[in-house]
C-alpha cells in the first residue's frame, strides 16, 4: 500500500505531500486541485510503462506543468502585506514526484534539457531517480540512484554501477529491470503497473457496452467498459458470485443480473420486479449501465494494489450512490482505493468506513493544500538529493 504521495511544482501542486490509506476520498470544490493531483499519481504511473515524457506532451511539455507562481510564497505574501513577486530562481525547474510504500518507495526528478543540436529540444529529462528501503528517505537506505545518465545499485561493500549512458528519456524501470541483481526495481515496476484508473466509462447509445461482444475471459475490465459482459460474467464463474449479486440487489431491489450467449456473443440482461422480460443493454439507462461497470471494474477476480476512481458518480442517480459507497467499502478491505468526487451523498457515505482517509483540497494564492494540515501535521517525506 501506498502510504504517501508526494508532488512538487507541478501545476498548482507547489509541494503537497498526502497522507493515504486503504480507502482515500479527495474532495474540494471547482478549482481545488483534485484534477491534478489525479493527474500527477497517473504520470508517475506512467513512469513504469516508459510513458512519462509522451504523457507530459500531451499537456502541452513540461515547461507548461511546472507551477506558474513564485518559487516561494513568503509569510508577507500570505498575509497580503506585500504583493505577489517573483525574483532570481535559486534552484532550477524541476517537477518532482514520489511516493512511499512499506518495502520500498520511489522518487523521480525530471527536468527541461540542457540546449544542443536535436529536434527534440523541449523533450523532459529524467534528472534524477531514487528507489530507497522503507517509508523514509535516508541515504543509508537507498537502494538504487540514478543521476543523469548514471545507474547504480547498492552493494555489499558499496555501489555498483550498472549503466553509465541511460538514455535522458528513459526511466530506469526500462533499463535494469533485472529479477537477480535488481529484484526491487521489478518488484516496484510490477506495483505501479498494476495500478488502475477508471474515469471514462462510455454510455452513450452506441457504447460497445450496450451491444453484444465476442466473450472472452476477462480479468480486467478495459478502461471504457467494452467488454463489460464478459467481465460480469468472469466474476460470476471464477470471481464472487455472491458479491455480485449483492451488489446488484442493493442498487436495484429484486432485481437479477444474467448474461446472454449466443454464437459466442455476450449480452448484459437485468432481470427487474415487476418486468415479464429483462432489459438489454440497449435498453438501460445511462445510470444503471454506469453502475454496472462500476460493479464489474471493482469486483475484479484479479484485484490491483491501487484503483483510483474518479468522479465514479457521474450519470449515477443519487439513489445509487450509498450502494456505490458500501461496494467500493467492501473492495477497499482487499485493494487500496482512490476515489475523486465533489458530490456529497457519495463523500457522506464512504466517510461512514472507519479507516476513511477523507482529504479536502483548498486553494490559497493558487497553491493547492491539504485543508487542516499544518507543517506538524503532514507526513514526513525528504526528498533525495536534487537532481
Amino acid at each position: 500500500m501506498i502510504n504517501t504521495l508526494a508532488v512538487g511544482n507541478y501545476r498548482s501542486l507547489l509541494n503537497l505531500v498526502v497522507p493515504l490509506s486503504s480507502l482515500n476520498v479527495i474532495t474540494g470544490s471547482n478549482a481545488s486541485g483534485k484534477s491534478n493531483l489525479y493527474r500527477a499519481l497517473r504520470l508517475l504511473a506512467e513512469t513504469a510503462q516508459g510513458g512519462v515524457v509522451n504523457s507530459l506532451a500531451k499537456e502541452g511539455g513540461l515547461g507548461s506543468t511546472f507551477w506558474a507562481g513564485p518559487e516561494k510564497i513568503s509569510k508577507g505574501m500570505r498575509t497580503g502585506d506585500i504583493s505577489i513577486q517573483g525574483g532570481r530562481r535559486q534552484e532550477p525547474l524541476r517537477l518532482r514526484l514520489g511516493f512511499s510504500g512499506d518495502e520500498f518507495s520511489y522518487a523521480i526528478v525530471l527536468g527541461l534539457p540542457v540546449p544542443s543540436n536535436t529536434a527534440f529540444g523541449l523533450d523532459p529529462e529524467i534528472k534524477r531517480e531514487s528507489i530507497w528501503a522503507g517509508r523514509a528517505y535516508r541515504p543509508s537506505s537507498l537502494l538504487v540512484d540514478r543521476d543523469r545518465a548514471l545507474i547504480k545499485v547498492r552493494a555489499h561493500k558499496g555501489w555498483d554501477v550498472v549503466s553509465q549512458h541511460t538514455p535522458s528519456f528513459e526511466s530506469l524501470f526500462s533499463q535494469i529491470a533485472d529479477p537477480a541483481r535488481t529484484p526491487e526495481v521489478v518488484t516496484l515496476r510490477e506495483q505501479i503497473r498494476s495500478w488502475r484508473f477508471y474515469d471514462h466509462f462510455r454510455t452513450d447509445a452506441d457504447a460497445p457496452a450496450r451491444l453484444p461482444q465476442l466473450g472472452t475471459r476477462t480479468l480486467v475490465l478495459h478502461h471504457d467498459g467494452r467488454d463489460l459482459a464478459a467481465a460480469l460474467q468472469t466474476i460470476i464463474e471464477i470471481g464472487d458470485p455472491n458479491a455480485l449479486d449483492d451488489a446488484i440487489s442493493d442498487a436495484f431491489p429484486g432485481a437479477r443480473l444474467q448474461i446472454a450467449i449466443q454464437d459466442g456473443r455476450f449480452t448484459v440482461q437485468l432481470y427487474q420486479h415487476g418486468l415479464l422480460r429483462p432489459l438489454s443493454g440497449a435498453e438501460f439507462s445511462d445510470g444503471t449501465l454506469r453502475y454496472l461497470l462500476w460493479v464489474a471494474a471493482l469486483l475484479t477476480p484479479r484485484p490491483p494494489p491501487l484503483m483510483v476512481l474518479n468522479e465514479p458518480e457521474t450519470s449515477l442517480h443519487p439513489d445509487l450512490l450509498p450502494a456505490l459507497a458500501r461496494l467500493i467499502i467492501r473492495v477497499s478491505q482487499d485493494t487500496q482505493i482512490w476515489v475523486v468526487s465533489h458530490a456529497t451523498r457519495l463523500i457522506a457515505a464512504l466517510e461512514q468506513a472507519e479507516d476513511c482517509n477523507s482529504i479536502a483540497l483548498e486553494k490559497s494564492l493558487g497553491q493547492t493544500q491539504i485543508a487542516g494540515q499544518g507543517l506538524l501535521d503532514a507526513p514526513p517525506w525528504h526528498w533525495p538529493d536534487k537532481g
